[in-house]
């Protein structure tokens, strides 16, 4: 019982470990990124952000595995687990779809109303 409860001290510790390397990286990888580190020096936006959602990702995998022990319950409670997360970050995509195209609309709403000249408005009578 007590090999058991040095396993699990080592694990977790390993995993806080690692946990905080992938930490250290991702700042200094943003840093670098935005030209703070190496003057002059910046990352395209879509690069840096696969890299961050990347390395973000792997860490939330390890913290609901390791420290949420999903990797000891059977297949189908992980994917229980696994699915509805996908179905809320699909969700959060099409969300930012639908606002992007509906703020282009607006934008397109805008240049129209700019460009029809202003009706003069009837005064009504007995003024």
């Amino acid at each position: 019982m007590a090999h058991d409860h040095e396993a699990g001290k080592k694990l977790a510790l390993k995993t806080i470990l690692i946990l905080g390397a992938i930490t250290i990286t991702e700042v200094l990888v943003a840093l670098t990124g935005k030209g703070y580190i190496i003057s002059g020096f910046h990352l395209a936006e879509a690069i840096l952000a696969i890299i961050m959602i990347a390395m973000s990702a792997y860490k939330a995998y390890l913290i609901v595995f390791e420290f949420m022990h999903m990797r000891h319950e059977v297949k189908g409670l992980r994917f229980s687990v696994l699915l509805p997360m996908l179905l809320l970050v699909w969700a959060v995509i099409a969300f930012f779809s639908e606002g992007n195209h509906w703020l282009h609309n607006r934008d397109q709403i805008i240049q129209k109303n700019e460009q029809v000249p202003a009706v003069e408005t009837i005064k009504p009578v007995g003024d």
